[in-house]
């Protein structure tokens, strides 16, 4: 018997469009305040305008695409901008007819930043200056704030995650729609990447709103098949209509 594939035979891991908290940190950057002002809890925290423009040059994007090259499974975070992200690529015809509605994986969510949430950087080492020096000396990718989490926290749930889309959704064209911490340690986990690696990648910008990430199935990628990556950070889409491209951090990943 034919064995059945595990990997999915398309995989888009997609962050979500600008928000509010982009948008508001770069206030609070720019007149130096130690706290950015929001109101929401970061998984309410919308889209911004543009945020909603970009989500849906994207889903035009995909919707140019042939109906059996466009996502027919789709999986977002719980939090408000990237289920709004999510779903106007759908209203914008970006996925396959007959794509069941969407899949809400808190696995996916943001990085959590405990005592650090909504400070800026500056704010950190003025508040929390021994959590700045200790994040200085163990690197973004060990620290843990108290109540928050490390990168090594996101990379534990998201093994959890691509386990069950492996079991679930074996070639399947899987869009996934999450945030900026999310799209580099899935990253590392599909390439076999070092934490050298990652960070290198991490070092040279920004992943930006709407950025697409896309990976095929490889037959000859390892043992038994594997994703092979496409392109990294691809905002064509955006250019092609007319939408800016951003790339803030979001409100709270001052500290990331």
């Amino acid at each position: 018997m034919e064995e059945q594939q595990r990997h999915p035979a398309y995989l888009w891991i997609v962050r979500h469009g600008e928000s509010a908290g982009n948008v508001a940190r770069d206030a609070a950057q720019a007149s130096g305040a130690a706290r950015i002002d929001i109101a929401e809890r970061d998984v309410d925290v919308p889209l911004s305008a543009l945020g909603e423009r970009q989500a849906r040059a994207l889903g035009r994007w995909f919707a140019s695409l042939p109906e059996a090259e466009r996502p027919d499974l789709v999986l977002a975070s719980p939090y408000r901008r990237a289920v709004g992200t999510a779903e106007a690529i759908r209203a914008a015809g970006g996925l396959a007819p007959g794509t069941p509605g969407l899949l809400v994986d808190e696995r996916l969510r943001e990085k959590e930043f405990g005592i650090l949430d909504r400070l800026t950087r500056a704010g950190i080492e003025s508040l929390h200056p021994e959590q700045a020096a200790l994040r200085a000396d163990l690197g973004k990718f060990y620290h843990r704030p108290p109540g928050g989490e490390s990168w090594c926290d996101v990379i534990l749930r998201l093994r959890s995650a691509l386990d069950t889309i492996a079991l679930h959704h074996g070639g399947k064209r899987v869009l996934v729609v999450a945030h900026q911490v999310v799209v580099l340690c899935l990253r590392y986990l599909l390439e076999d990447m070092s934490e050298a690696e990652i960070l290198g990648v991490d070092a040279e910008g920004d992943v930006a709103n709407c950025g697409v990430t896309e990976y095929v199935f490889a037959p000859d990628a390892r043992p038994g098949g594997g994703l092979a990556l496409v392109r990294y950070n691809f905002v064509a889409p955006l250019e092609a209509q007319g939408a800016p491209v951003t790339s803030e951090p979001d409100a709270e990943a001052a500290a990331q």
